[in-house]
């Protein structure tokens, strides 16, 4: 209900509907509305727009045809594939989008600095996987998972890791990812 009283508007509300908002400390019944307006404070509106660097609508189709290869492996039918094999094609295709990001920056440097944690902070590569590749003999490094020695028997590295000059076994495959082989030397 709205009434005037010497040239100010004053509000009558229903305190039920607003009290979690109020603080308890005043009466609220009848205030001018200029002060009812000041004691009620609207969180603010987040947008969730992000602003896209310079240079991102270069290497967006190449990253937008990796995301729909990796909903498709996601959406694969697992059908007579061993447990741990249902996984190796997203493992791969998180690799492939890593390693895209890493070689345009590092390798060829065709993007900015801007551009580049941008796609690390959006998803689009694994900040931790590209981290290891800068370290000296994680060049080839197929995921974090292969060198975790919690992940392993015997607490150590996973076979793929091996050099291939010094397996017994010529011919492998990594349980965790389906790697062949990602040491350094090889």
């Amino acid at each position: 209900m709205l009434s005037l009283f010497s040239n100010t508007l004053c509000v009558s509300v229903s305190l039920s509907s607003i009290s979690p908002f109020l603080p308890s400390n005043r009466s609220y019944s009848e205030l001018p509305l200029s002060q009812f307006s000041r004691s009620i404070r609207m969180p603010k509106v987040r947008t969730n727009r992000v602003k896209v660097p310079e240079g991102f609508e270069l290497i967006e189709p190449t990253l937008l045809e990796l995301q729909a290869k990796m909903r498709e492996a996601e959406n694969d039918t697992h059908d007579g594939k061993r447990k741990c094999e249902t996984l190796w094609p997203i493992f791969k295709i998180a690799h492939q989008k890593s390693r895209y990001v890493y070689d345009l920056y590092h390798r060829r440097k065709e993007i900015s600095k801007e551009l580049y944690e941008f796609c690390l902070d959006q998803g689009y590569a694994d900040r931790n996987l590209i981290a290891k590749w800068k370290k000296p003999g994680y060049e080839r490094l197929c995921c974090s998972r292969c060198m975790q020695p919690r992940d392993h028997n015997f607490q150590t590295t996973c076979v793929c890791r091996v050099p291939k000059h010094l397996r017994e076994e010529k011919v492998i495959e990594c349980v965790h990812c389906g790697c062949n082989g990602c040491a350094s030397g090889d």
